[in-house]
């Protein structure tokens, strides 16, 4: 029988971020005040397991009674030798804190914490929140917040699990190592790449097309969007390796790929006025494709300032967007 949400919150009480790592007497804490707070579900610690295949991401969903949800892209990593070069890829190391985002049945988590990384996975599906908690039940290296990513507030969670971390060698920032559902693509990517400030690298498993969108799209082909230039604004993007399909369970309809970003810091950012209004002129200026910029432009500046901001680059008066 698969676990309803309220046996979950039974079998794992929710607690706010207490400093890690915890104590026995804070995890007896599970009183109403607690449970209404933001909830993690935390595990002691304890050594790397065996790494994962088909029979054994099989067994793990049987066990809650689970098969994989289309409505939230849920395809399970069944190769651990593509978790390896994730992580390799991440250059992650002993001491780091890395963010996972739907850690399904803990494929990847397990070759993160093997790393020597303190994960924090973000898990919409309670049941699989459970699966991974259980897990890794003996190990203090992993935190499950069980949230919607795209609703979350990612910034305010991982700056927390910062400053809860106890030692003499505190990371100032964190990675993101993921195999994220594709249907969320682009947004973990709007969501994460603006936050130089808490992550260094982001090493995201994708799915094929969305990864040589993302990165491989030149300056000038049809296939460059302002998804482009918001992520040449924030990072730079490297296409690292082909995953095939048959990598999966179940298996897609299209092959992945990995790429990783190097998020830059604010003050290696284009030197624009306001963020803002400057994505706004490039959605503007995409949108109007077939028109003239002064005409496409025309909200946010008049012709002659257009006209001669286009003289400056270089570009006739005349340029369409």
């Amino acid at each position: 029988m698969a676990a309803t949400p309220q046996a979950v919150s039974h079998l794992l009480p929710l607690q706010p971020f207490p400093p890690y790592p915890l104590s026995p007497s804070s995890r007896g804490r599970t009183g109403a005040r607690h449970r209404r707070e933001e909830s993690y579900i935390a595990c002691s610690k304890g050594l790397r397991r065996s790494p994962d295949d088909y029979h054994a991401t099989l067994k793990a969903l049987n066990s809650k009674g689970r098969t994989p949800r289309k409505s939230l892209g849920q395809h399970y990593m069944l190769n651990d030798d593509i978790n390896e070069q994730l992580v390799n890829t991440a250059g992650v190391k002993e001491g780091d804190v890395v963010l996972e985002i739907g850690p399904g049945t803990g494929s990847l988590t397990n070759v993160l914490i093997g790393a020597g990384a303190t994960v924090l996975a973000i898990e919409k599906d309670p049941n699989m929140a459970s699966i991974v908690a259980e897990r890794f039940a003996e190990t203090n290296q992993l935190r499950v917040l069980r949230e919607d990513f795209v609703r979350c507030h990612i910034h305010s969670h991982i700056s927390s699990f910062l400053a809860s971390i106890e030692s003499d060698m505190k990371p100032r920032c964190a990675k993101v190592v993921s195999n994220i559902p594709f249907n969320i693509s682009t947004d973990v990517v709007k969501q994460i790449l603006p936050m130089g400030d808490i992550f260094s690298e982001v090493v995201l498993l994708l799915q094929e097309e969305t990864a040589v969108r993302l990165v491989v799209s030149a300056l000038g082909t049809s296939e460059y969007r302002p998804i482009n230039i918001f992520v040449n604004f924030y990072s730079v993007p490297e296409y690292k390796f082909n995953v095939p399909r048959t990598n999966f369970f179940p298996q897609p309809n299209v092959d992945a790929a990995v790429v990783m970003f190097r998020l830059k810091k604010a003050a290696d950012y284009p030197p624009v006025s306001s963020t803002q209004s400057f994505f706004s002129m490039v959605n503007s200026a995409f949108n109007g494709k077939r028109k003239m910029l002064r005409k496409s432009l025309q909200h946010l500046c008049t012709a002659v300032e257009i006209e001669k901001a286009l003289e400056e680059v270089g570009l006739p008066t005349t340029s369409h967007g």
